[in-house]
């Protein structure tokens, strides 16, 4: 399973998110993500759908493929839960 993150530093729901984020890399280290900043990534943003709200996170399969996505913020142990139940995806 892969995670995309799409933030920006001048959103206050993303900057509460990068440390939540951190935590949770570093307790599955096998969970790989990416970041993408809305400002920088036009392409990324068009390709994946990405409204105005963010954050956003989107989980891949192993294929690549989108199974889930999550808008705004969430809590560690909500987020923790969600990675457990689908890192084998």
């Amino acid at each position: 399973m892969k995670v995309l993150k799409f933030g920006a530093v001048w959103c206050p729901g993303c900057i509460i998110m990068k440390p939540i984020w951190e935590e949770i890399e570093a307790e599955i280290p096998e969970l790989k993500s990416e970041y993408f900043d809305y400002d920088a990534s036009s392409e990324v943003i068009k390709k994946y759908n990405i409204g105005d709200e963010i954050p956003v996170f989107i989980f891949l399969d192993k294929e690549g493929k989108e199974f889930d996505r999550i808008v705004g913020q969430r809590s560690k142990e909500e987020l923790v839960k969600f990675v457990k139940e689908n890192l084998s995806r």
